[in-house]
This record gives structure tokens, sequence and C-alpha cells, in this order.
């Protein structure tokens, strides 16, 4: 690790500001979750509401584990600012496509996080990682699950209302399960 390490700390600030950009991320997801659930509410999609909202807290706590291990290790967590967030959308599909693409961007930055934890031997920040990387392995599982109902069982005639109950069967399995349908 660089020189950036006191008494004090126990992170380095170029880590520091890595998870500061997960935490982001994470509230981002959060807060887009919310719009996106109170959207489906509106339309009718009850289903898909109640497991958005859902979503949306599960993804705060992920944004507070990182919050708390940032500041347990003598950094400074950051509450990022949230901007830019959608209202509506074109249809229920586009929710779910819109979850897939920012999950494989996370997974993206949790994979970048964790090599970077490797090249510069931080293995606590590391073994602390490795939660992120087996949750992700389930949100892309998860949102894959979401969008193959469209294909399989049509958006025509009751389509959609199908899609909307079998979306409220999804359960989110605990890192490290596998089988999140």
């Amino acid at each position: 690790m660089k020189d950036n390490l006191s008494l004090n700390r126990s992170i380095s600030t170029e880590t520091e500001a890595m998870l500061n950009n997960q935490i982001m991320m994470e509230a981002q997801a959060s807060a887009h979750y919310l719009s996106m659930a109170s959207w489906c509410d509106v339309e009718g999609y009850s289903n898909s509401a109640k497991f958005l909202y859902g979503h949306a807290d599960e993804e705060r706590m992920h944004m507070m584990k990182l919050f708390h291990y940032i500041n347990d290790a003598g950094g400074h967590a950051l509450q990022p600012e949230i901007t830019g967030l959608k209202h509506s959308y074109d249809s229920l599909r586009q929710v779910f496509q819109m979850i897939l693409e920012h999950e494989i961007k996370v997974t993206q930055s949790i994979n970048e996080i964790v090599e970077h934890c490797y090249n510069v031997k931080d293995f606590a920040t590391l073994n602390f990682m490795q939660w992120y990387v087996s949750e992700q392995r389930e949100e892309e599982m998860l949102s894959r699950r979401a969008l193959e109902l469209f294909d399989i069982i049509g958006e025509e005639g009751i389509g959609l209302w199908t899609i909307d109950q079998e979306i409220g069967k999804l359960e989110v399995a605990e890192p490290g399960e596998t089988g999140a349908a």
C-alpha cells in the first residue's frame, strides 16, 4: 500500500475513493429502484412494485455496509447526491432491462475494486468485498430471470399480468445460494 496510511487508518485513500464510488452506485440503484417501484404501482404492476420496493431497500443495505466498512477502517464514507432519476418508463420490460444493465455495471465496478485490493495487498478489504462478489452473481441472475419471463410468456393478452404475477414469486437468494427463482 501507499504511504497514505496512518496510525488512524487501515484503508488507503485510493481504496476509500473506490469504495465511495461504489456507495454512489448502490445509492443510485436504491433510488432508481424506488422510482421504478412507484411507476409500477401507478401502472398497476403491484407484484413488480413490491419486488422493486424490496430491492430498493436491499440496495440501501448494500450502501450502508460500505459506509460502515470505510468509517470503521478510519476513512470517511460520503453520502452521494442522487440526481437524474427517471420517473416514467415505456414498458415493464424496459424497467427490468435497465435493472440488468445497471447490475452488470455494478459487477464490473466490484471486480475493479477486488482487483485493486489484490494488487495492493489490501486483504481485509478484499475479504470484505467477497460478499459483494457473491451478491452480484445473484443480482444478475435474478435480473436475467425476470427478463426471461417476457420472452417465455410474451406480452400479448394476459402476458403482462402473468409476468407481473411471476415477478412477485421471484426471491432474492442469500449470497452464496443458487437458484434465486
